[in-house]
């Protein structure tokens, strides 16, 4: 089903992608193949060095669904995936990886779901894994701030050991607007998942809608400690910032930012602020420390001219 690309689409799917011709078609492939048509596919391309622009000017070519720019220097990865909706114009968003699959019918049975159910800010589904060969190595299955206050569900997505999946899901773009998308600090991605569920509840489909690939290139697995995590957020060193030395600090502060702006009642807002207080002083203690000590040796070195 071809779509006039003149209108506005009812979704925006975005592709953020670095050199990614390895599994580049089977992902545009299986977005193209959705039975729900209504949408555009917004790829970005971050500079690559690969066959990843010529890939895309293919398929841009051959269906007028697809949006392709191509950044002029290497912009970081998580700027580079927020200006794919910068660029996007639909009701809906969904982020897609360059290395995942989704199911033919993904987009329609989500898109049905938040246009029934209003009080729904993000309908993700449950995910199978694969490697790097396609081959299916277990599944994610997890209900995130499905339910609850707005503070339970903060809380949960805080606390809880997971992949972070729902990002994958389909958001309302009007709430979206409001964040401050996917910030430069490791772990951000968490942060923006937690600033939605403070406007709305998520709704997770049981049935495993798309396939996450793990393998050795993906950006978890070729940074694995977090201060070389940081070369994906910065790619050239100059321009990195604060949250590159201190990112726990700057993620403290950012909750603290976020609790403070999102339309919450006085209950919800006090809990949110006390948890997150908890978290500095308890889960990542050791993390401050260490930052505190870092950032008096920057300020001592530069004091004294060294």
């Amino acid at each position: 089903m071809m779509i006039d690309n003149a209108r506005t689409p009812l979704v925006s799917i975005g592709l953020p992608v670095f050199n990614g011709e390895k599994y580049l078609k089977e992902a545009i492939a299986s977005i193209l193949a959705q039975t729900f048509g209504d949408f555009e596919l917004i790829i970005s391309d971050n500079a690559s060095s690969d066959r990843t622009e010529e890939i895309c000017r293919q398929y841009a070519a051959k269906d007028s669904r697809v949006r392709y720019y191509r950044n002029a220097t290497n912009i970081g990865g998580a700027n580079n995936h927020n200006r794919t909706f910068e660029l996007s114009r639909g009701k809906y968003f969904r982020l897609a990886a360059h290395d995942d699959v989704l199911t033919p019918t993904l987009l329609e049975k989500c898109v049905a779901i938040l246009d029934k159910e209003p009080s729904v800010v993000l309908c993700y589904s449950n995910i199978i894994q694969i490697d790097e060969h396609g081959k299916q190595t277990g599944i994610l299955d997890k209900d995130l701030a499905c339910s609850g206050t707005p503070y339970q569900r903060f809380r949960q997505l805080a606390n809880w050991n997971h992949d972070c999946e729902a990002t994958y899901g389909l958001m309302r773009a009007e709430i979206l607007r409001q964040t401050d998308l996917q910030p430069n600090y490791t772990d951000s991605d968490r942060t923006l998942l937690c600033e939605l569920s403070l406007y709305g509840r998520f709704y997770k489909i049981a049935e495993p809608l798309f396939y996450k690939r793990y393998h050795a290139e993906m950006s978890t697995q070729a940074y694995p400690k977090i201060h070389e995590r940081m070369a994906w957020f910065y790619p050239q060193k100059k321009a990195m910032k604060a949250s590159a030395f201190f990112p726990s600090w700057i993620k403290t502060f950012h909750y603290l930012r976020i609790i403070g702006r999102v339309p919450l009642n006085l209950k919800d807002r006090i809990s949110c602020y006390l948890h997150a207080l908890h978290w500095l002083l308890q889960a990542h203690w050791k993390s401050f420390g260490k930052e505190i000590v870092l950032f008096w040796s920057i300020f001592l070195l530069v004091g004294l001219g060294l």
